[in-house]
């Protein structure tokens, strides 16, 4: 997956003057920021320059991802047309271009950022969109507030995506309460695909499924999850990497793999809901697929297909990780 080609041109206009040197170092913070999963009442985005490593190294995985995210989503629920757009923790706009990509009656978008460093980045950006787009400035807790007169009004469709490992545990609950509150449609929320991520997305299910939310995605039911630990729910989206890309992080092949985890809820039940989803890269023989797949039923496990399985064989022959099954 790539950029759109008026954001990928805008983040090229951004980085072109900017020595590559001084990219790959704050690149290399940043990223150790990420991994250590840092709260030290500073943004990982503090500064210009860990906002130009980001919109180099890290945008184009986190689009992919949320776009993936958003896509699994839409294809739950194929009728869904939001028009208004929520977004806690926005950064430079991720989830505001990846919904416009997937959904064009998107026309009035509410993007939070606390960090000016990044936030700046994203109004420059999101100029290249046509729809109605309004930054504010802010602390993500805060402005979820239930007391917060801007953010009464429930919008289609509210995301927050790469956050919650930036807050404390014990106040995450009351942000996801207030988050559902403010959707009117469909929320959406996407972490890293590492167990503490999964952790944290699994938390925010059994959150939103007590509170009345339809599970959309990726879980094809609302029972309680069947994977079990040391495996987590997570998947993988292929990035390609500009040559920028490339030269900040010293690499060599045109490609990375970004792996998340997310949980999309609905305020109705999924009108297009799969038999199944595919938790892991599928394994393969001398006519023979093996998929591990979690069921409707709540069920999760390796099923075998084989030549004598016929139209069963074919479409699991097809299937990469992530997919909907039937």
């Amino acid at each position: 997956m790539e950029l759109p080609p008026p954001l990928r041109h805008a983040v090229d206009a951004a980085l072109e003057r900017q020595p590559v040197a001084e990219l790959a170092r704050s690149a290399a913070a940043l990223s150790a920021r990420y991994r250590a999963e840092v709260r030290d009442g500073h943004y990982h985005l503090g500064d210009d320059r860990a906002a130009l490593a980001y919109l180099a190294t890290r945008l184009p995985a986190t689009y992919a991802a949320i776009h993936s995210a958003l896509e699994m989503a839409a294809l739950a629920l194929p009728e869904f047309a939001p028009e208004t757009l929520l977004d806690v923790g926005a950064g430079p706009g991720t989830a505001l271009w990846a919904a416009a990509d997937l959904w064009p009656s998107c026309a009035d978008a509410l993007l939070i950022e606390g960090s000016a460093s990044i936030r700046q980045w994203g109004e420059r950006l999101s100029q290249e969109l046509t729809l109605d787009v309004t930054w504010r400035a802010g602390d993500i807790l805060a402005d979820a507030a239930p007391d917060n007169p801007l953010d009464t009004v429930p919008r289609d469709l509210v995301t927050i995506g790469y956050v919650l490992d930036e807050i404390a545990p014990a106040r995450r609950s009351a942000l996801i309460a207030r988050l559902w509150a403010l959707t009117a449609g469909l929320l959406v929320i996407v972490e890293p695909g590492t167990p503490a991520g999964y952790a944290r997305v699994l938390a925010a299910r059994e959150q939103l499924a007590a509170a009345g939310a339809h599970i959309l995605a990726p879980c094809p039911h609302a029972l309680p999850c069947p994977v079990v630990a040391p495996d987590w729910c997570h998947f993988s989206r292929r990035v390609a990497r500009s040559r920028i890309h490339r030269l900040t992080k010293g690499a060599e092949v045109p490609w990375e793999d970004e792996k998340y985890a997310f949980v999309a809820a609905s305020r109705v039940l999924a009108s297009a809901a799969p038999a199944a989803r595919v938790l892991a890269p599928p394994k393969g023989g001398s006519g023979r697929v093996v998929l591990v797949l979690c069921r409707a039923d709540g069920t999760a496990g390796e099923q075998t297909f084989s030549r004598r399985d016929g139209d069963a064989y074919r479409i699991a022959r097809r299937a990469a990780w992530g997919d909907a099954i039937g």
